[in-house]
């Protein structure tokens, strides 16, 4: 099917911008973060919800910024650790403040948001190395958090899917956190052959997320290439994917990235998992952060927090 009609404006919006800005090899990181929080703007400030509080977790070289979301002034029943997308190298805690504010006010659960290191300041694996640092907190701190014991899922957007997916992989192999759900929006799953999925040609440009885009995000995030084969910069590569949470793929039509998502999810089902495969059809990559102006956006919000509170939820 075409672009939706809701989208295909702003998808309009942003070709036009792009073609107006210096090539990708030439624009910088700074230049991307402003322009990442430009695009987000366009979604607004979000909920207003009973606390929102900043705070930090110890990491491995200094703290790592997380931003805590709480819905009600009651503890909340589970945590939804996010991680935020951007490619590993742009994107922080508010170009996804109005996104985390609406899972948590829809989900009803505590949302800590964290603000990983990115690249090419700090290159991989320093992403995952604050994710996992920052999910340790969570699970150590689930009485200020929520309640005592409470029960943890992580998600995430596109390069923050790909992190979700990679601490579900590290906590199995680690005997813990316990993870309850992993809620994976457009995830990145695989950097070392790309190729291999139709949708990476098909959508290659003119949909939001383009090829010389990815090209940037892993040349300016990965040390050296050869990190692209290693599982946790490419979880679809992991040796095992049994025993892993129940998980929610979601995916967009028009995006590079559809076909890896939903290889991942085959994976998983393959392997025994519970899983759930959305694809969104007429939807870019980067939808889910419009939802409050792109229907199927607001949707698949709705529909990743009613899986956290389905999954944190004490089951009767």
């Amino acid at each position: 099917m075409p672009l939706d009609p809701q989208i295909q404006p702003l998808v309009d919006l942003i070709n036009a911008a792009a073609a107006d800005a210096p090539p990708a090899d030439q624009q910088t990181a700074e230049m991307r973060r402003e322009g990442y929080h430009g695009l987000v703007a366009i979604a607004g400030p979000g909920p207003e919800l009973h606390a929102v509080d900043d705070a930090s977790a110890p990491g491995p070289n200094g703290d790592v910024g997380l931003r805590i979301y709480r819905p009600l002034p009651t503890p909340s029943a589970g945590i939804l650790v996010y991680y935020h997308g951007g490619g590993w190298c742009i994107g922080d805690l508010d170009t996804h403040d109005e996104v985390c504010r609406s899972l948590a006010k829809q989900s009803g659960q505590t949302v800590v948001s964290v603000d990983y290191r990115l690249g090419p300041e700090h290159r991989f694996p320093a992403a995952v190395e604050d994710s996992w640092a920052a999910l340790e907190w969570v699970a150590a701190n689930t009485a200020e958090l929520a309640v005592a014991g409470a029960p943890i899922a992580v998600a995430g957007d596109s390069a923050g899917g790909n992190l979700a997916a990679v601490m579900s992989l590290m906590a199995r192999d680690n005997a813990g956190p316990a993870i309850a759900a992993q809620l994976l929006i457009y995830p990145g799953v695989d950097m070392l052959d790309t190729q291999r999925f139709p949708s990476h040609t098909e959508n290659a440009s003119g949909y939001v997320l383009t090829r010389e885009t990815m090209d940037w995000f892993m040349a300016h995030y990965l040390e050296h290439p050869d990190d692209a084969g290693d599982w946790r910069a490419s979880p679809l590569r992991a040796p095992s994917f049994e025993r892993l949470p129940p998980a929610l793929v979601i995916t967009a039509e028009f995006d590079p990235l559809r076909d890896e998502g939903a290889a991942y999810a085959k994976a998983l089902a393959d392997a025994g998992n519970e899983v759930e495969h959305r694809l969104y059809e007429g939807m870019v990559h980067i939808f889910f952060q419009l939802g409050p102006v792109v229907g199927k956006g607001a949707e698949a919000v709705a529909q990743v927090a009613a899986a956290a509170r389905a999954h944190l939820q004490p089951r009767a």
